[in-house]
């Protein structure tokens, strides 16, 4: 029986912003060029659908899909995985970050309000994914590295 330690919300807080910083933020400057006619924004917070959307929700179901982790996971040893610890693919990863992209306010609120102590967002609980922490290690146990001399 695997043990996976649930990440924490400021951890995750955290992955998020790195990848909002690296990623949003020049595709966000980005879409100020843009005509008035591509930026549709209902009630910022609740809705919102414009290029830097896009892109993020691009971004995390590549990213998530292919190994469970975008660059600010990466960063702070987290990871998406199933229920169970296994890998979710690109169905699961682009449901998980369907919330995130376009409708991170009430994704978090419902979650840390209908599913109190899961630290689950609602489209975590949808995809059936959880986010943890990977604990892992510079060398895997059982194996020693040999370095050649220079």
């Amino acid at each position: 029986m695997a043990t996976l330690y649930l990440a924490r919300w400021e951890t995750r807080f955290w992955a998020w912003l790195i990848d909002i910083i690296l990623i949003g933020l020049p595709f966000w400057t980005l879409s100020d060029w843009l005509p008035p006619a591509w930026r549709i924004t209902i009630d910022p917070g609740l809705l919102s659908i414009s290029l830097s959307s896009v892109v993020l929700f691009l971004y995390w179901t590549l990213l998530e899909g292919y190994r469970g982790q975008s660059i600010g996971k990466m960063a702070l040893k987290i990871r998406v995985t199933g229920r169970a610890g296994e890998d979710i693919g690109f169905g699961a990863a682009a449901v998980e970050s369907f919330g995130k992209a376009f409708i991170l306010v009430p994704d978090c609120l419902i979650g840390w309000l209908a599913m109190p102590g899961s630290k689950q967002r609602l489209f975590n609980r949808i995809s059936g994914t959880v986010v943890i922490e990977t604990h892992e290690s510079e060398e895997p146990e059982g194996v020693t590295y040999v370095k050649h001399r220079e």
